[in-house]
């Protein structure tokens, strides 16, 4: 877990020195996971990070990560007059991996994608194929309300989770 953590810290930093290259971005966003992960988990939030380079007029590309949070629930089953049982889902987290691209489709509306790894961070959880389709409306020069899908392929399924945030052009 501490390599986990100095290897994201160490990507930051680096990522922030070559700030004058590109553009750095950071979001924050809250999530509702959907499918089997709305089955177990509540609530989520991310944060993103991404650097991206000017490819062509409208079109840029890059590197992202960020930190995924998603809050477990709790379900009562009642047996009657045998009692009942709480069971407690534990909360999961990821760390993504990946390229990045983004597309203008006008001065205030795009598109993009992220297409990587997500390592998973808690116990018992040990990643997978990371994909996060996204929806951007600028508000400012540097801020973005972002939509996104965020999916992670897991063996035996997907952790799947619908976002709305905002991001920073830092």
């Amino acid at each position: 877990m501490k390599k986990l953590v100095l290897g994201f810290v160490f990507a930051v930093l680096a990522m922030s020195n070559l700030n004058a290259q590109g553009n750095f971005n950071a979001g924050v966003n809250l999530g509702l996971p959907i499918g089997d992960a709305g089955d177990g988990w509540t609530f989520n939030v991310t944060v993103d990070l991404s650097y991206l380079w000017e490819v062509s007029d409208g079109f840029d590309a890059g590197i992202a990560t960020g930190f995924s949070h998603s809050f477990g629930d709790s379900e009562t089953y009642d047996f009657g007059e045998g009692g009942s049982v709480t069971l407690d889902v534990d909360d999961v987290q990821f760390l993504p991996i990946a390229a990045a691209a983004r597309f203008n489709v006008s001065d205030k509306f795009g598109l993009g994608a992220d297409l990587g790894y997500a390592i998973g961070i808690n116990d018992g959880n040990d990643g997978g194929f990371y994909y996060a389709p996204r929806a951007y409306y600028s508000v400012s020069d540097s801020m973005d309300i972002v939509f996104a899908y965020r999916g992670v392929s897991l063996d035996g399924g997907s952790f799947d989770v619908l976002t709305l945030g905002v991001q920073f052009g830092l």
